[in-house]
């Protein structure tokens, strides 16, 4: 999707640019799954009575950032209450903070955090904008080899980070800004409800 136009009559180029961005955050919140994120909701809510794990992870600032909100806000809607979470944003970005650049570290990442903590029947949750983030993927996938339910918000076309993921939420967008925006909508959905609505 464009998001310059041609101004008519002068021959210039003219942005448009926060208008089409608009738009495009509009088209996407649209396009959210919202049975799927009933879905999450649910599997958050069996691994609350069950006292299993979350692990959320999310390549990039912006996904991490996402992971974030909807780590604080579910951790925010245990206090003062007898059923709390016991959930965890992973961090995919040790070795860019302690120099640790050797090759493949990052890929490894989330699979060597989720091998010193996941369990069978945890659930470990991937964010990324760029469909084929092979930390996210690798984490997946060690994941769903040990037994843990898995979850993916996902941009572009899916990849195979979609395919890998028990319940995938595919937000229909080609530009990488507004999936992300979109991410952290989708985990507002999530942590609002237990905030608000989900007073156990």
């Amino acid at each position: 999707m464009s998001f310059f136009r041609v101004v008519t009559g002068t021959g210039l180029v003219s942005m448009n640019f926060p208008q089409r961005y608009k738009a495009d955050i509009v088209s996407a919140v649209e396009s959210i799954d919202l049975d799927k994120v009933i879905e999450i909701i649910e599997l958050f809510k069996q691994a609350r009575t069950h006292g299993r794990n979350i692990f959320v992870c999310g390549n990039t600032r912006s996904a991490s950032a996402a992971s974030r909100v909807l780590c604080d806000m579910v951790t925010r809607s245990s206090f003062e209450r007898p059923a709390r979470f016991r959930i965890l944003a992973l961090d995919d970005r040790t070795p860019e903070l302690d120099g640790n650049g050797e090759a493949g570290c990052m890929e490894r990442l989330l699979v060597e955090q989720l091998k010193n903590f996941a369990e069978p029947e945890d659930v470990v949750v991937g964010i990324s904008a760029p469909d084929n983030s092979l930390p996210i993927l690798r984490a997946l996938e060690y994941a769903a080899w040990i037994g843990c339910k898995t979850v993916a918000f996902t941009g572009l076309d899916g990849g195979k980070l979609a395919s890998q993921a028990n319940i995938a939420i595919h937000v229909g967008s080609t530009h990488l800004g507004t999936v992300e925006d979109t991410h952290v909508i989708i985990c507002h959905m999530i942590g609002s409800y237990f905030l608000e609505f989900d007073r156990r």
